[in-house]
């Protein structure tokens, strides 16, 4: 899956009380990552995207003391989107991702990845990507199911949502991108539109829900 992080020239802001609060978390993100806060594209999806596809970013916070062993697992993702008022799941996935790892200074130029290495842990039906090994790229990461084709009806908005823990020195963000089509590939660009992105996930020893929403306007 090709991507990249610079197909959006305007931002839409969170709604007050959540900006507020994106913007006093802005410092925790280091200097070089391009969207240090949530975002939604403000133009929304264009008429003759018919897909849609989740994404999420993992690092390691070079600045943190022992940032080295950071790790992100991923137990599950979810996308589902609202049509005609009703809330369809169109992927449903449990131990398991694609990805890839992406330049990280500048932020992913040249859009070009290498391999994402992954470990499984299994009691908890997770995958563990080991950040702080390669603190110099982005793990970026998609559902491992094929991406899938918007249902039918007058749609919404579509919801991501991971299951994650990340232990010190970890960062996550989660996301999705509108496609034209479920087989069409990046290609030059143009084929994909960025929908947004969640505020940055923080460490926690307890497992957190990493949801990014664009159903009724910013709920980032």
């Amino acid at each position: 899956m090709m991507r990249s992080r610079f197909l959006l020239l305007g931002l839409v802001g969170l709604v007050a009380g959540s900006f507020v609060e994106a913007q006093k978390e802005a410092p925790r993100i280091p200097p070089e990552v391009r969207f240090k806060t949530g975002y939604m594209n403000p133009s929304g999806r264009p008429a003759d995207f018919h897909s849609v596809m989740l994404w999420g970013i993992a690092i390691a916070d070079t600045r943190v003391s022992g940032h080295e062993s950071a790790t992100v697992e991923v137990a599950s993702v979810q996308l589902s989107c609202r049509a005609d008022g009703q809330d369809v799941v169109l992927i449903n996935d449990s131990g398991r991702i694609h990805g890839g790892l992406y330049h990280r200074i500048p932020w992913f130029q040249g859009n070009q990845p290498e391999p994402m290495p992954m470990t499984s842990d299994a009691a908890n039906n997770a995958v563990i990507l080991a950040v702080g090994k390669r603190d110099d790229r982005i793990w970026h990461f998609w559902s491992a199911s094929p991406r899938p084709a918007l249902p039918a009806g007058k749609l919404a908005g579509c919801t991501v949502q991971a299951r994650v823990r990340i232990s010190p020195g970890g960062l996550l963000q989660m996301g999705m991108d509108y496609w034209r089509d479920p087989t069409v590939p990046f290609g030059s660009g143009g084929n994909n539109h960025e929908a947004g992105a969640s505020n940055w996930y923080f460490p926690s020893d307890k497992w957190q829900d990493a949801v990014f929403s664009d159903i009724g306007g910013p709920q980032l």
